[in-house]
């Protein structure tokens, strides 16, 4: 019998159930691998791959930093708390309105990031950035200031500004600044003034409106600027601005007064500055404004950059004054002739004015066109005289019955009192209650005769006597200015005698001495007495009443 041997081997068996555990173990750390480079890509993603939306602090509205992994800006837009769209400018990532937007107004920026396609499918394919915000604003600091002779005058602002103007209404200098800045040296200026600024921080932004800087030249005296400068042409209803350098708490009770009384009334602007704001037709066309500053205040004037330092220390107020320009003739041949005193009628090429104050003042000195029609087939002595631009007799017969009948002073001059009743004429349409009258005299006419035209329509024709060859009745048309029923007229005869005749009737005074007037003589029509217009009594007292003041009387050869 064989005895028993073990035989050994240098290979290692494995159980199968080895070999299944080993496979897993690889899968299960390739798996690990995958899932940390997901989560790292992920993390990349959630890192690099975002944008954001916030104010810019250079000269932009607002930036968009798009990451690494980001995407592409592909566009953004703007719009104002009314939801009106602001075009915008996108560089570099900055964003800029390309029109001008108001400081501090509220805005909804939105920009959109386009991401890459990988990343797309699982973050979706684009992304929107919004963001609120309000477009900076720089208000004005100063707004009373002493300059010292020789120095420029400085503006502070609240923000540093990249944009600003400063001038009179209607003529501002615009500048943009190299670097922002919160003071502004304007440069030299007059020794005080008043002047309108206004800034804002950003090149883009619309400037807000225009605050007043006023300056005075250094010292302790209460000084005073004017707007408009003194001496100055303004409208009637201009407003007057006082800007004292001291605070009207300094002033006490003391305001300033007008040498004539003007409807209107004074208000405080801020703490140094007193406005007047006329009402009604304010200080009237052609008027003379002259206004007194309370006792003491030094007179600057201002207004512009012209302005000079008063030599007047006032203790007892200094005066300051402006003119208004007179209306245009031509409008008052309209009002006039609306109103019935002429033998017109005026037809307007624009709607009518509205009655209101202000547009009739503003007609008065841009009255609208049109065109003058006769209202009847009256002579051509009478007619030939009119001109719708210039003042004629015509035009001083028609104003001398319009004071007459407003019981004003009758000259013949359109004053402002004048104008400011016939704006309240028109207003109220007071129209002419004695119709047109007018006395044409031919005093070289085989026989001489008068004759009275009323609306067109011939009233009588009488002979009458002119003046003597030594005492001529003067050529001309004149307005009636002065009437009698009766009264006692005197004078000087060629001669050198005096005359003195009691009891004269139905008396019409129109140059001077000469008058038309009853006179019993022998006979009539020839040159008898010494200027005047020599009447039968019947004729006389036929005419008497159809020459209220202003009748024209025409004397013609």
């Amino acid at each position: 019998m064989e005895a028993s041997r073990t035989i050994a081997s240098d290979r290692v068996q494995i159980a199968p159930g080895g070999r299944r555990r080993g496979r897993v173990r690889v899968l299960v750390g390739m798996l690990l691998l995958a899932v940390v480079a997901v989560v790292g890509l992920i993390a990349a993603v959630l890192l690099l791959g975002d944008a954001s939306l916030v104010p810019d602090a250079g000269n932009g509205l607002a930036t968009v930093d798009v990451e690494a992994l980001g995407g592409t800006l592909v566009g953004a837009t703007a719009h104002d708390a009314h939801g009106h769209a602001v075009p915008l400018a996108v560089h570099d990532g900055r964003i800029v309105p390309r029109s001008h937007v108001a400081p501090g107004a509220l805005l909804t920026v939105t920009a959109t990031v386009r991401r890459p396609s990988w990343t797309g499918w699982a973050l979706g394919k684009q992304s929107r950035q919004r963001l609120t915000i309000r477009t900076p604003k720089a208000g004005l600091r100063t707004r009373w200031t002493t300059v010292r002779s020789g120095s420029g005058l400085r503006v502070a602002f609240a923000a540093p500004v990249a944009r600003l103007a400063y001038g009179t209404a209607g003529h501002m200098h615009h500048v943009v600044l190299h670097h922002p800045r919160r003071v502004v040296d304007l440069g030299g200026q007059a020794a005080a003034g008043t002047l309108l600024v206004s800034g804002a921080p950003r090149t883009w932004e619309g400037l807000p409106r225009a605050a007043p800087v006023t300056w005075f030249p250094a010292g302790s005296a209460t000084t005073a600027v004017v707007d408009p400068a003194p001496d100055a042409s303004i409208s009637p209803t201009s407003k007057l601005t006082l800007t004292f350098s001291k605070p009207l708490s300094a002033l006490g009770s003391a305001r300033p007064t007008f040498a004539a009384p003007v409807d209107g009334t004074w208000s405080r602007r801020d703490s140094h500055t007193l406005v007047f704001t006329p009402s009604g037709v304010g200080f009237g066309l052609g008027a003379h404004v002259q206004l007194t500053l309370p006792a003491g205040a030094q007179l600057v004037s201002g207004g512009s950059t012209t302005q000079t330092i008063s030599d007047t220390t006032a203790p007892s107020g200094a005066t300051v004054s402006w003119t208004v320009p007179p209306g245009s003739t031509l409008r008052l041949h309209e009002l006039l002739s609306q109103l019935g005193y002429l033998p017109l009628d005026f037809h307007s090429d624009a709607a009518p004015v509205a009655a209101g104050d202000g547009a009739q003042l503003r007609a008065a000195i841009d009255p609208p066109r049109g065109s003058f029609d006769w209202r009847w087939d009256l002579p051509s002595q009478l007619t030939s005289q009119w001109n719708p631009d210039t003042e004629t007799a015509i035009t001083r017969g028609a104003l001398m019955a319009f004071q007459s009948d407003r019981e004003l002073t009758v000259d013949g001059l359109a004053g402002p009192d004048v104008w400011s009743a016939l704006i309240a004429a028109a207003r109220e349409h007071k129209t002419n209650a004695h119709g047109y009258s007018y006395v044409l005299v031919h005093r070289d006419a085989a026989q001489q005769t008068a004759t009275l035209i009323h609306n067109g329509k011939t009233i009588i024709t009488t002979p009458g006597n002119t003046g003597v060859p030594a005492a001529p009745t003067e050529l001309g048309t004149f307005p009636v200015y002065l009437r009698y029923d009766e009264t006692t007229m005197s004078g000087t005869n060629p001669d050198g005698s005096r005359y003195v005749d009691p009891g004269i009737k139905w008396v019409s005074y129109f140059n001077g001495g000469d008058a038309l007037h009853a006179f019993d003589r022998a006979s009539y029509g020839s040159p008898q007495s010494v200027g005047c217009v020599e009447l039968p009594e019947s004729a006389a007292a036929k005419i008497y009443p159809y020459t209220p003041i202003g009748t024209l009387v025409q004397i013609a050869a």
